[in-house]
């Protein structure tokens, strides 16, 4: 856009001039370096509401909203120093009190002689279109925030003892808020509950799937189902939703007994930090997604080391438009294993993570997720002793509490533990199978004891009737205990209940030829028996 001049050649040019400015669909009208309106159009006049007679004369500030009266001096300023303002969105103010978001382009009225003496302005109405703008972002902030909301739903609790670090990072596409979710479940007895899941696609409909798959999958783990019974319910119940296509994975540590069982539904490998920075890929089968059906997904039961760390992601992290993602795979191996050998700090990991593998980058064609998850320190000491499933086990079983319970220093917790653990193997020989194992563990945080039989029901509490003799003892043990519950084993059934310890108790002298963990009869103990 050049600098105007008044045409040179006649008066014949000044009105063609004029006519072409009059047939515009833009409001032209033109002003003096001091602000007062020397010119105006008919587009004007629709716009504004005002005739030329009634503001040719007068001060453009009859045209601008109270709040804006020092942005007019300023414009004219820099058109007097000869600079051209090309779109500059602002607001107008009409005669009837409207104020409409426009469009003004401004630039310097020379004289023949060079001299600028005026301005000229082109305003075109932007109202309808701002009006627009704004009911879409309006439109993208409300899915934005159901989608999220559905995302964080039953948002991951804090893991007593687990270390844990999460990133998530909404694709900048779309309505920025996909498939992507993880969950960390505090499943009692010291176990934790790890998931991650990724429905392809994005926006609402890939969040409301998510949200419906994390709120069954979280409901399943705490009722103990184990890994591949939970992924086949999940992949039964995504094959009636319609054209989904789900991958995931679960997995349940048991630090106490040095272990993690694991299924996956066609997802990315979950990678092992051992405590010396090697890095490899836990060994888990990759199965299938959710909702193909019609192969049975695997579970495995692996070796868990205390101190081991674990990295899950999903592919929003190692695929993208110009990577191989085998390449990215290697590249994640690699970083892990170079940030561990340095800290063991999970939240510099993370962060380490993402700049490494997504570089110098704002936008995200899908979700990001990652998980690094430190599961709980292995307990300070176990015990186990297996009994029989006859009546004479349970003040055997109470004995060889009691004085386990002594070793540890934890007689506080005695006389509780005895009486509860006394209900758990009566309900066993009453109700299940034999050989029974009782199993006791203890941390910083909780002491743990567990009994185990050869029977798959699961008891439950109950409330019993007055002229019942029995069916009150679950709701004893839901009284006195922190917590409880039960879980499938490989040939039975366990039943547990924790009971929070004192602050970090002395530990006895172990006995000399007692194994931690070792699983003996109570007579291996040498401490003495307590009356029953």
């Amino acid at each position: 856009m050049t600098s105007v001049e008044a045409p040179r050649n006649g008066a014949g040019e000044v009105e063609l001039f004029r006519g072409l400015v009059e047939c515009s669909q833009d409001a032209i009208l033109t002003k003096t370096l001091d602000g007062r309106i020397t010119f105006w159009n008919t587009a004007a006049q629709r716009l504004y509401g005002y005739r030329a007679a009634e503001v040719v004369g007068q001060h453009i500030g009859l045209l601008i909203p109270p709040d804006l009266k020092d942005e007019e001096a300023g414009l004219l300023e820099r058109i007097g120093r000869g600079e051209r303002i090309e779109h500059y969105e602002t607001r107008r103010a009409t005669s009837d009190g409207r104020v409409l978001d426009v469009d003004v382009s401004l630039w310097p009225v020379r004289t023949r002689e060079g001299v600028i003496h005026a301005a000229c302005s082109i305003t075109r109405d932007l109202t309808d279109r701002k009006k627009a703008e704004r009911e879409l972002v309006e439109l993208y902030a409300q899915q934005r925030h159901i989608a999220l909301a559905l995302r964080l739903m039953g948002a991951s609790e804090q893991i007593p003892g687990a270390r844990a670090a999460t990133r998530y990072l909404p694709s900048t596409q779309g309505q920025g808020v996909g498939g992507d979710w993880l969950d960390l479940i505090d499943l009692g007895a010291g176990r934790v509950g790890v998931i991650i899941g990724d429905v392809m696609g994005r926006g609402l409909d890939a969040a409301v799937v998510m949200g419906q798959l994390r709120s069954a999958a979280r409901a399943l783990a705490l009722a103990g189902t184990p890994p591949c019974e939970l992924i086949q319910t999940l992949d039964t119940f995504t094959r009636g939703l319609p054209e989904q296509f789900v991958t995931c994975t679960y997995l349940e540590a048991d630090p106490a007994l040095g272990e993690v069982t694991a299924c996956s539904a066609g997802h990315l490998p979950v990678w092992l930090i051992a405590p010396d920075a090697t890095v490899s890929a836990l060994p888990v089968p990759t199965g299938i997604p959710l909702g193909v059906g019609g192969v049975p997904h695997q579970e495995v039961r692996l070796p868990l080391r205390a101190g081991t760390t674990l990295a899950l992601c999903t592919d929003g992290l190692v695929e993208t438009p110009r990577s191989d993602i085998e390449t990215q795979l290697g590249l994640l191996t690699t970083t892990l294993s170079d940030v561990f050998r340095t800290s063991t700090d999970l939240e510099d990991a993370a962060d380490h993570v993402l700049h490494t593998l997504l570089p110098d980058t704002a936008t995200y064609s899908d979700d990001v997720t990652l998980l690094l998850v430190g599961f709980p320190t292995a307990p300070l000491d176990t015990a186990a002793v297996d009994l029989a499933g006859e009546p004479s086990s349970v003040p055997e079983g109470r004995r060889f509490l009691h004085r386990t319970l002594r070793m540890w220093g934890l007689t506080a917790l005695a006389d509780t533990a005895m009486l509860l653990a006394s209900e758990l193997l009566t309900n066993a020989v009453c109700h299940a199978r034999g050989p029974l194992t009782l199993r006791v563990w203890y941390s910083v945080r909780e002491l743990g004891v567990e009994v185990v039989d050869g029977s798959t029901p699961r008891p439950r509490a109950r409330l019993a009737d007055n002229a019942e003799e029995n069916g009150r003892g679950l709701m004893l043990v839901e009284a006195l205990a922190d917590a409880w519950g039960t879980r499938p084993d490989t040939v039975g059934k366990t039943v547990w209940f924790t009971l929070l310890t004192a602050p970090a108790p002395a530990v006895v002298a172990r006995p000399a030829g007692v194994a931690a963990g070792a699983r003996g009869r109570a007579e291996t103990v040498g401490v003495p028996e307590p009356a029953s």
